[in-house]
């Protein structure tokens, strides 16, 4: 959430900001409650100003022996006034807030302007295609003929948009987890948690997620409780309404969970395979850090996600996000793209982002300073290391060789019991 004095102050920025992103979000409408809000605070005021004068004159009088009903009934009028005042204030507040909630934040300045996708701009690549002697397979075709990921069962267990792994497939996913697990806990300095799958309505809001993604979520209806789409929605609520301290600060978290998406008007894209489903596993890393460290962070979050496809031995490339692609809550984003060989193409599979004190003004986490002084917003940043379905549809592709089994990687290999290939079957 921007602070509503940002607005007040600069709102042709803001309204710059709204169009080279491509959102909409009314700041008139804004700015006109946020005028009115003010006028009846400075009217409520005066108010009591004047009821705490007619509270003293009835007290002198009283002293005096006279009778006081006339200025009691003077002030029973002024806080009649407050009260509905107060209630006036009330229903703006409302209004306000519905309005702030979808006012995105302010790209950093390094964010190129852009309409879309093409206007993203690459940063750096890793490695090398893939090449192969023979026609790679798709990673849909190498885990069915191998016994890996069984989407019939899944269709039939939950519908279309899920996949269920079997011997070695499920094998291999978790062997991932606990690889990047591992690295991210005992080189990169997180700390593992395991939070809930599903989160409160204001955990979702104060995360950024709603209301603008609420159509894209699974809710439970009789609880009003949503089914995480990412973990740092919980991660992120940690500290939701606490006042960190600054000598404890950069806090750093490490999580896997299984993550819940309905997809909602993606319908037809990418169906096939593991590449867009309802439900995948994911390693994320959040990060509590102070504002004047939060973009030195972002290029050491992104660092950390890398070096979990280096070690994989995965090309791929890094994107500077534009402003029409960066997500709602983000200042800065980059995506990491790993190479696909059979469809020739390089696949989003991880996100780092800076949001600033975005996701802190909405979740009401505040550090104090270590000279004291008025508490602080702290930045927050989010990366995701990896999208675990994501990495097998790379790894499958990346390592198939001409007989179908699949090399496993060598820093895989002990997560998976010595293993060094996938066979094909055979028979």
């Amino acid at each position: 959430m921007l602070d509503l004095k940002f607005i007040r102050e600069n709102p042709e920025e803001v309204k710059k900001t709204l169009k080279n992103r491509g959102m909409e979000a009314d700041i008139d409408k804004l700015l006109k409650l946020d005028r009115e809000r003010r006028n009846l605070l400075q009217k409520a005021e005066d108010l009591k100003h004047k009821k705490n004068i007619a509270s003293a004159q009835i007290g002198k009088l009283v002293g005096q022996g006279e009778d006081p009903k006339d200025k009691i009934a003077e002030m029973k009028l002024v806080a009649q006034k407050i009260k509905e005042i107060d209630k006036e204030v009330g229903e703006i507040d409302e209004k306000l807030a519905k309005i702030a909630l979808l006012v995105p934040n302010i790209p950093h300045n390094s964010v190129p302007v852009g309409s879309g996708p093409e206007d993203n701009v690459e940063v750096r690549r890793w490695g090398e295609p893939s090449k192969f002697d023979f026609e790679p397979l798709p990673h849909e075709e190498l885990a069915d003929a191998l016994g890996m990921i069984d989407f019939r069962a899944a269709s039939k267990i939950s519908g279309r948009g899920f996949a269920l792994y079997r011997g070695l497939g499920a094998r291999l996913e978790r062997a991932l987890i606990n690889f990047m697990l591992d690295l991210h806990t005992s080189k990169h300095g997180y700390t593992e948690v395991f939070p809930p799958f599903m989160v409160k309505r204001e955990c979702m809001i104060g995360a950024g997620q709603l209301p603008k993604l609420e159509d894209d979520m699974y809710r439970c209806e009789a609880d009003d409780l949503f089914l995480i789409p990412t973990a740092e929605v919980p991660i992120t609520n940690i500290h939701r309404e606490e006042i960190l301290r600054a000598k404890n600060l950069p806090v750093y978290y490490c999580s896997y969970t299984a993550c819940f998406r309905r997809e909602a008007g993606s319908y037809g894209k990418e169906t096939k395979g593991l590449v867009r489903v309802h439900q995948f596993n994911k390693i994320e890393l959040v990060k509590f850090v102070k504002p004047e460290t939060s973009y030195e962070e972002l290029e050491s979050l992104l660092r950390d996600a890398e070096e979990v496809l280096q070690l994989l031995g995965l090309h791929y490339r890094v994107l500077n996000l534009c402003t029409a692609d960066i997500s709602f809550a983000a200042s800065k984003c980059y995506d990491l793209e790993v190479w696909v060989p059979a469809e020739g193409r390089y696949l989003e599979i991880s996100s780092c982002s800076n949001f600033v004190d975005f996701q802190a003004r909405r979740a009401g986490i505040r550090y104090r300073p270590e000279k004291g002084g008025q508490a602080e917003y702290v930045h927050t940043l989010n990366g995701s290391a990896m999208a675990v379905g994501r990495t097998v549809v790379a790894l499958l592709e990346t390592y198939q060789q001409k007989d179908g089994s699949i090399a496993i990687p060598e820093v895989l290999r002990p997560y998976m019991g010595g293993l060094q290939r996938i066979e094909a079957q055979r028979g």
